[in-house]
């Protein structure tokens, strides 16, 4: 996240409307509640995710053990567990 300057966004009498709540601090300001993105969707963490989880429910369908599965995908048996009985 990149931090800009308040003078060089907001309009003067904005600024000093926010100044009276906030001098000199560190504001995060928000995405509107119906344009926010879900976690990994940027960098594509989330779709690797689905895609290894995908892949250890299909492994695992075809005999593969939790124990071979966890080793493989250096994930905990309990891990592993929990993606292979996820309603997903």
């Amino acid at each position: 996240m990149k931090y800009r300057n308040a003078d060089e966004i907001f309009p003067a009498e904005l600024l000093r409307e926010i100044q009276k709540y906030v001098q000199g601090g560190v504001v995060y300001v928000p995405r509107p509640e119906g344009s926010r993105k879900k976690w990994g969707e940027n960098t594509g963490a989330r779709a690797y995710l689905n895609h290894r989880n995908e892949e250890i429910r299909h492994q695992f369908s075809g005999g593969v053990t939790m124990d071979q599965l966890s080793e493989q995908f250096c994930l905990s048996f309990e891990s592993i567990k929990k993606i292979v009985y996820s309603k997903n």
